[in-house]
């Protein structure tokens, strides 16, 4: 009974050797795929970049868009609409009121607006800051309500 208790320990004892070797899991370290490691750093890096760039831009156009929501600003805008609806009212009463021109040249914000009106046209030509001409020709005869 002793010789099968020590012949079980030696037989048990054989299986249960196993070699341990050492091997690192990184593939910085290992080498084994190496470069799929890189990428994938690379484009998490890229990827964040990104992200935090998008987010700066939000950031910049949410500012923007609270800077032009507040109460000065709507009535400023308000007010501004009104003031250049008011200035073509005034150009179409030269044009068309009681006392119509034929000529005439109006300068707003260093824009320069000419008009010259015949019998039956309209010419009108705008001057921008930047140099840009931009000519209109309205037939008089042919417009109606």
């Amino acid at each position: 009974m002793k010789l099968a208790r020590i012949l079980a320990v030696v037989l048990i004892s054989s299986n249960a050797y196993a070699e341990q070797t050492f091997q690192f899991k990184s593939p910085s370290f290992s080498g084994i795929g190496y470069s799929s490691h890189v990428q994938t750093i690379e484009n998490t890096e890229y990827t964040r970049k990104q992200a935090i760039a998008e987010a700066q831009k939000q950031a910049a156009i949410d500012a923007a868009n609270a800077a032009n929501n507040t109460i000065l600003a709507k009535f400023l805008t308000n007010f501004e609409s009104r003031v250049y609806a008011q200035l073509s009212t005034q150009l179409i009463n030269n044009l068309f009121g009681e006392n119509p021109q034929n000529s005439g040249t109006v300068t707003i914000e260093g824009n320069t607006i000419t008009y010259t009106k015949t019998a039956d046209m309209i010419n009108m030509t705008v001057n921008d800051q930047n140099g840009n001409v931009t000519q209109v020709s309205i037939p008089i005869g042919t417009l109606s309500f």
